[in-house]
């Protein structure tokens, strides 16, 4: 009897380890169930951070919003619309006194296949954003022209808007479809020269629409 009571504790310790062994298998089996879910948990947080580090840098800029041409007045009125927005770099150097200088142009040409594309009249105009601390306004100045804002924002909206007027006459042949184009662009060349040297290697310094064209059909735009 004795000696089957100790075959039987032997046998139940030689299984011991074994189950514990499975039960720690399990317990593994149950984490790594665990950690699957956790680790797309993390990707997904990782991706997000980027879309809205994306979001933002694409936020800060210009960027085109629209344009459109119509006949007014006995010329052809061309315009664009631009959201502008910026960051904490160009904001921080306007409110310690630096001036920034934007230039809005405007071209518009018409195709010809057996030449270069003729250009029936381009603009050019440079916009001066400063800011006054001792009255807390913002300025724009276009020429002799100024106009002063109480806030950034209404100065950036000043901005937005461009236009130019061309004359009927320039364009010679009215059923004949032209390509207008449109940029602005913050001038670096009249930064600061420290400011200069910093713009060429940090985008904070880049804003820039980049070159939107539209096809302009005179006889429409006069409707």
């Amino acid at each position: 009897m004795r000696k089957g009571l100790k075959k039987g504790r032997h046998v139940a310790a030689e299984h011991l380890p074994a189950v514990s062994i499975l039960h720690q298998a399990g317990s593994i089996a149950n984490f790594l169930t665990l950690l699957h879910p956790l680790r797309v948990l993390l990707l997904l947080a990782a991706w997000i951070s980027l879309l809205l580090a994306i979001s933002t840098a694409c936020a800060e800029g210009i960027a085109f919003r629209k344009a459109e041409a119509h006949f007014s007045d006995g010329s052809y009125q061309l315009s664009a619309d631009f959201d502008i927005s910026f960051n904490f770099v160009a904001e921080q150097a306007l409110t310690r006194g630096v001036p920034l200088y934007f230039v809005s142009e405007f071209t518009l040409t018409r195709p010809r296949w057996y030449w270069l594309d003729e250009i029936v009249a381009q603009s050019e105009q440079t916009i001066k954003l400063s800011y006054n601390s001792l009255t807390s306004q913002y300025r724009i100045t276009r020429g002799s022209l100024f106009q002063n804002f109480a806030s950034l924002n209404e100065a950036l909206n000043s901005i937005k808007h461009q236009s130019v007027s061309i004359q009927a006459e320039l364009l010679k042949k009215r059923d004949v479809s032209h390509i207008a184009a449109v940029r602005i662009h913050l001038d670096v060349t009249q930064l600061p020269k420290p400011l200069q040297v910093n713009a060429l290697t940090n985008n904070d310094w880049t804003f820039d629409s980049d070159w939107y064209r539209w096809i302009v059909r005179p006889e429409a735009a006069e409707r």
